[in-house]
């Protein structure tokens, strides 16, 4: 990868405390960039994440908060918007917190960064499954196009799509430089079960499908597989989401959607299946119905926009980002652990009853 674009800019990354943004900031320190201002509240995140270097500062706090927001500075070259409150169900449990964290946020950047007449590219951070069809049948890869409906299942989903929506307003009145990255499903190292601070739900721990499944298998324990696994996701690495996120900042055109996915469906009893292979896990997966907020079932993106227009492809498989994962997680577990057990008084028994 060869952004000289990038090399000795100052770059903000919003989330950059979390599973991708850290992820992020690792690959744009390879780049040479001069300095990496970091800001996160800690939500769904450890501090310990963000990379101890030099160039990189980090804020504690939130954007919405004007005491934050006048430490980004009027000579930035590039941000990432990546900071959001974690997770649908989270966001149904408290959908005024999802407001807060994921719309309120992107609100409040927006209107701080307009006026920042050095600023080359912000990239937003914009949600794939938003806009996927709803369906069980067979999938059809979704496209940067697709209708957008008025219904949604979480109000994660909704506000991702108002990020965009702002995105766009402030691109058109204030010429704001606004790419959206929409992301698929993203795995891979850095990601801490229960990172953050309690959110309601036992989804604070549990929080996507790939890393519970590597920690469940890797204590012998049965995989939970919800409409016994026939749901289908696009699965991308976290450095391939990394490394496309950069191209979205250096050749990404504002105001366009770019979907930064593998174009590959798999399902989620094929990932179980890989998981349960690569960790040993000699037990069964348990079969559950569908959950009932849930009506996403099969989808996966279209890769063609990115490789035309930015000449991103992805790099690792499935297969290969599992086997990294299980390493880092074995390697991480007496951390990922602690994070865990800091919720133990808030975690309810059934958690069926929250999937």
């Amino acid at each position: 990868m060869d952004h000289d674009s990038l090399k000795n800019e100052k770059i903000l990354v919003v989330g950059g405390a979390g599973f991708v943004g850290s992820n992020l900031v690792l690959k744009l320190l390879d780049l040479d960039v001069a300095e990496i201002i970091v800001i996160d509240n800690l939500l769904s995140s450890e501090a310990s994440n963000v990379p101890a270097d030099a160039r990189v500062t980090f804020i504690y706090g939130s954007i919405t908060d004007d005491s934050i927001l006048q430490y980004i500075p009027d000579d930035l070259d590039y941000a990432f918007h990546l900071a959001c409150y974690h997770g649908n169900q989270s966001s149904i449990a408290n959908p005024l917190a999802d407001h807060e964290n994921n719309t309120l946020t992107t609100l409040k950047l927006c209107e701080r960064l307009k006026d920042v007449s050095s600023l080359k590219k912000v990239v937003y951070a914009a949600a794939g499954c938003a806009v996927a069809e709803k369906t069980y049948d067979s999938a059809v890869a979704t496209t940067e196009n697709a209708p957008v409906s008025l219904f949604h299942d979480s109000p994660y989903s909704i506000s991702k799509l108002i990020g965009e929506m702002y995105g766009n307003y402030y691109h058109r009145t204030h010429g704001l430089p606004f790419v959206k990255a929409r992301f698929q499903n993203v795995y891979g190292p850095r990601e801490i079960l229960g990172a953050g601070q309690w959110r309601g739900t036992s989804h604070t721990v549990w929080r996507n499908v790939t890393p519970t499944f590597v920690w469940k298998a890797l204590n012998q324990e049965s995989l939970p597989l919800d409409n016994e696994g026939l749901g289908s996701r696009d699965f991308i690495y976290v450095e391939d989401m990394a490394i496309g996120l950069i191209h979205c900042a250096a050749k990404g055109k504002p105001a366009e959607i770019y979907n930064l996915a593998s174009g590959r469906e798999t399902t989620i009893a094929e990932i179980a299946k890989i998981i349960n292979e690569q960790t040993n896990n000699p037990t069964p997966p348990q079969l559950f119905p569908a959950r009932d907020w849930d009506r996403s079932g099969k989808r996966y993106g279209s890769t063609e926009k990115a490789k035309n227009e930015l000449g991103f492809e992805v790099e690792v498989d499935v297969h290969q980002g599992i086997s990294r994962l299980v390493n880092w997680t074995k390697q991480n577990y007496s951390m990922i652990e602690n994070c865990i057990r800091r919720h133990d008084r808030f975690m309810i028994s059934n958690d069926s009853l929250e999937r």
